[in-house]
């Protein structure tokens, strides 16, 4: 099997034991469940706002061409 680690290795093994405790590991995804699938909905809400925009939006020539008309009465 593998090589005996000896009591200055099993020392620093169960010093560094702590490291790998699940509260410290991934902590951060724990913390904030659900927002991964937030930003991706918020991601998607914004562009699909840029194709309604571009797709339904008056073109801008359109409207200086009533705006000026409006204003010349």
């Amino acid at each position: 099997m593998g090589k005996t680690l000896g009591p200055t290795g099993e020392f620093f093994k169960r010093r560094d034991e702590w490291r790998k405790h699940p509260m410290l590991s991934n902590q951060l995804r724990h913390a904030t469940p659900g927002l991964g699938i937030a930003l991706v909905a918020f991601g998607i809400y914004l562009v699909g706002e840029q194709v309604y925009n571009r797709v339904y939006a008056p073109s801008s020539s359109h409207h200086q061409q009533h705006q000026s008309s409006s204003h010349s009465h």
